[in-house]
């Protein structure tokens, strides 16, 4: 009776560790993001398993924690039949397909078609469309979109002709590419070439609890949101940017937009509504696209994004990315914080960085 008692209490103080650890609420909540940090080995059954296994829930007493494979091996545990932790993660596998369509995309003179890209994959058309939009946040179609859109432009800062940029650059028609053009550069391609030339580019300066703040909208939509000590440097940064455009400050009808960005920089769970006009590389738009899904009063690492976007090796280009935007708050580059929670730098300094996250994680 003693020995049952004696091995009774040893039981609970082992499930009681167990249900401390922070681990196994990653287990308990099938944590896909926890998987390859550490695995988990089932006494009763012999085997080991990721954290996002989908097998029925381990009593705690039973489990142990590993940091490896070759640990869990070695504790005489094999791999679970259901999530092969020993095999690369399902997840994995569909990033790299998505990297590979992406690299096929990136190099074809002709934009591939979807049956194509699916092919190429292995993959049916429906599940390569969903695996795609999971894992870079954008379907194939706007992919190929934007790729077109990128290299457009190098093509047009080059000086190129506007009709033989459009053609290399992929599309099949001039016409067809002039129905969108003014949405996709934010001003005719003889415009864009010429430094935004006769563009109407309305901006306003304001002030509120952050600072200066600088809102400016294109025929698009609102193409900057900066801020800074200073107002004049803001307005020299927007002529930099567009030196041939006409700015055009002081417009009544703009001003109504301009108190919308400042009501959501002082009240962030108001949310923004507004229409942008997102510039930038193929990558740069996954990157701030991943950005806008961060809700309100949360924060993510670097290398946490990397890996939602399916690149987590990337943590310095999604750093730069970050860097790269010129739309505070809109695009919330300030929702990424350093792996060990500290605040690293920011476009717009790192005290008001600091700031919008306390403003946004106020009652």
């Amino acid at each position: 009776m003693a020995i049952s008692n004696s091995i009774r209490a040893q039981q609970t103080q082992q499930a009681q560790q167990i249900l401390n650890d922070p681990r196994w609420q990653q287990v308990v909540a099938r944590d896909a993001s926890a998987d390859g940090t550490f695995f988990y080995s089932v006494k009763t059954t012999g085997v080991y398993c990721r954290p996002s296994c989908g097998a029925r829930l381990a009593r705690p007493e039973n489990v142990a924690f590993h940091a490896t494979i070759a640990a869990a091996e070695a504790a005489g545990f094999r791999p679970c039949k259901r999530c092969k932790p020993n095999q690369a993660a399902l997840a994995d596998i569909y990033a790299e397909k998505v990297a590979m369509a992406c690299r096929l995309i990136d190099a074809a003179e002709t934009s591939p078609s979807l049956t194509q890209l699916a092919a190429h994959a292995g993959l049916s058309r429906f599940h390569f469309h969903r695996v795609f939009k999971a894992v870079t946040g954008v379907t194939p179609k706007a992919y190929v979109a934007a790729h077109k859109l990128q290299q457009l432009r190098q093509q047009l800062d080059a000086n190129m002709k506007v009709t033989d940029a459009i053609y290399a650059a992929g599309y099949g028609s001039s016409s067809r590419f002039y129905e969108t053009a003014s949405q996709a550069l934010g001003m005719q391609p003889s415009q864009y070439v010429q430094g935004g030339k006769q563009a109407q580019i309305y901006f306003a300066l304001a002030q509120c609890s952050l600072g200066a703040v600088l809102v400016a909208r294109s025929a698009k939509g609102v193409c900057a949101i900066a801020m800074g000590d200073d107002p004049a440097l803001l307005l020299c940064a927007l002529q930099d940017r567009f030196p041939s455009a006409n700015l055009i400050g002081g417009d009544p009808a703009f001003e109504s937009m301009v108190a919308t960005v400042l009501a959501f920089i002082e009240s962030p769970k108001l949310g923004l509504n507004l229409p942008l006009d997102i510039q930038g590389t193929v990558f740069q738009q996954r990157v701030w696209h991943a950005l806008r899904e961060i809700p309100c009063g949360e924060t993510v690492t670097y290398s946490a994004l990397a890996s939602r976007l399916g690149m987590p090796k990337a943590v310095r280009a999604v750093a730069s990315a970050c860097a790269a935007n010129t739309l505070a708050v809109a695009i919330p580059c300030h929702r990424v914080i350093r792996q060990d929670g500290s605040l690293s730098g920011y476009r717009w300094g790192v005290a008001r960085k600091q700031a919008l996250l306390a403003k946004e994680t106020a009652d």
